[in-house]
């Protein structure tokens, strides 16, 4: 009897392939660490052929866990990491490794058209500003500085786009990740004036057609059967990008309540729901994404900070770097155990730190490819406990700023990403946004998101929603109030870390102009 749906959620940091049963219950998982490579110049590079090998090993490592599970097996769904530029020549081959949403070398390239006029068309008709980690200033780029490796490409893709490529032989991509980048979120397709205004309309020829996973599938061809030990003909989702599924998985689809959800990985993403396209907001900076959502007519408007856990990462790093050095080892697990006590051991706000550590930069709500993470108002009597919590708080000062520029600050606001799991980010955040924080128990939100769209494709809904009410609204937790008292304090130093980013644009750009020769 097939009573199992499969999500492979293609991330940056992981890949991870999700068993769940009809009614959203996760039955077992199977991961591995994703690879990728700097290059110089800010380039970030993945390998084709690696990506699909991970991917196809997930499936077969899930089969040790689940009894017969290509016989069980209703649909598998794919997604993954948004942006970038994955090329493949005619016959199906990479043409060259593909360009992370990391990658920063089309910064220049970003500056140089969002200052046209014209610019204000495509951010009008995409609903999206326009950023180095997207195709479509990737393809300026590569027009400008390797000509040859365009010749050589027939269909440009993202990464999920590419393993249901190698999945199915089928070249596509979904409406979210095919109208930010290049369409009109209106009709859900390609926009010609968009092409225009970027400059690429030469390069259409490599755009794959879009395709919306929950109408339409395709069957498990022969040799991804081989590669992942599943059964030919087995039919395949191309799921929403990550984000979109994230959020699908994590609540984001509440149109009583109209919540706000928040991604805590990698980089950070704050959502609002749009119903209709009137409701979506474009903001006078001609900033954040507009992205379809896998129901008809509705869209998730978002703003990105660049780097969120990053952050985390960075500052607990230097610790355990200096333990390492006196011959101390301590796993990331034990360092993030103590990070409860050094906030309850520190003050709120004695510091502001601007979360920009990402070497591309920031693109949410502003863009600037210089911008640089820093502390500000340090004084002789901080200690690393500050330093943390103000790593923290500048994550949730981060997130609000990103929510002002969609509108009003949502009330309630659903959490999810590996930091989630930190009581001391809830509540900084709760409070620094002024909403009450809910989460899921669902451990793998992208992947079921994906898995979803898989559900309504092959009829075991009747429409989104009503998937929503069973395999989301079970699993969300109480939601945790705001705390009025440090929300207060926050909403007096909001403006000093507005002001702090816009000061401090003129020192970065000072500061890589300096570094650059």
């Amino acid at each position: 009897m097939r009573d199992l749906l499969i999500g492979i959620d293609a991330g940056t940091s992981v890949i991870k392939s999700i068993a769940f049963d009809t009614k959203g219950r996760q039955i077992a998982a199977a991961a591995t660490p994703n690879h990728y490579e700097t290059r110089p110049g800010g380039g970030a590079e993945q390998d084709l052929a690696r990506t699909w090998a991970d991917a196809a090993a997930t499936l077969r490592q899930l089969a040790e866990k689940v009894p017969d599970l290509a016989g069980r097996t209703i649909a598998i769904a794919v997604t993954g990491q948004g942006d970038g530029t994955w090329l493949i020549d005619g016959k199906g081959e990479p043409v060259a490794k593909g360009w992370l949403w990391l990658d920063a070398r089309a910064a220049g390239v970003v500056e140089e058209i969002r200052a046209r006029p014209e610019d204000r068309l495509r951010f009008e008709k995409t609903g999206s500003g326009l950023a180095a980690c997207q195709q479509g200033s990737q393809f300026v780029f590569m027009k400008r500085n390797m000509p040859e490796m365009l010749d050589k490409a027939a269909t440009a893709f993202h990464c999920k786009d590419w393993l249901y490529f190698k999945l199915t032989g089928e070249r596509a991509t979904d409406p979210s990740e095919g109208t930010f980048t290049f369409g009109d979120f209106r009709t859900r397709d390609y926009s010609d004036d968009v092409l225009d205004v970027l400059g690429v309309a030469d390069l259409r020829h490599l755009l794959p057609p879009v395709t919306d996973g929950t109408r339409h599938s395709a069957g498990l061809s022969p040799a991804a059967a081989a590669a992942t030990g599943m059964l030919a003909g087995t039919p395949v989702v191309l799921g929403y990008v990550d984000v979109v599924c994230t959020a699908l998985g994590a609540g984001l689809l509440d149109r009583e309540r109209k919540p706000g959800c928040t991604i805590i990985g990698s980089t950070g993403m704050h959502m609002r729901l749009a119903e209709t396209p009137d409701d979506v907001q474009l903001n006078e900076a001609a900033t954040g994404y507009t992205m379809a959502m896998p129901a008809p007519g509705v869209f998730a408007q978002m703003q990105s900070n660049m780097a969120a856990t990053l952050n985390i990462d960075w500052v607990l790093g230097l610790a355990s770097g200096i333990l390492a050095s006196q011959g101390i080892t301590r796993s990331n697990g034990e360092m993030i155990a103590l990070v409860d006590a050094w906030i309850a051991a520190s003050q709120p706000a004695s510091l502001l730190y601007q979360p920009y550590v990402s070497e591309a930069g920031e693109r949410g709500p502003f863009v600037d490819a210089n911008a640089r993470a820093g502390f500000v108002g340090i004084s002789s009597r901080h200690g690393y406990a500050d330093l943390v919590r103000a790593v923290f708080e500048g994550l949730a000062f981060a997130a609000r700023d990103c929510y002002a520029a969609m509108g009003p600050l949502p009330r309630e606001i659903r959490l999810t990403g590996g930091a989630a799991r930190s009581p001391a980010l809830r509540k900084i955040l709760g409070a620094a946004v002024g909403a009450d924080i809910r989460t899921s128990q669902r451990e793998e939100a992208g992947a079921a998101g994906a898995a979803m769209i898989a559900a309504v494709c092959v009829g075991l809904y009747k429409s989104m929603d009503e998937c929503v009410a069973e395999w989301v609204t079970p699993l969300l937790g109480e939601a945790e109030p705001s705390d009025r008292d440090l929300a207060a304090i926050y909403d007096r130093m909001t403006p000093s870390y507005v002001l702090a980013h816009q000061a401090l644009r003129p020192v970065w750009r000072a500061m890589a102009s300096v570094q650059a020769n």
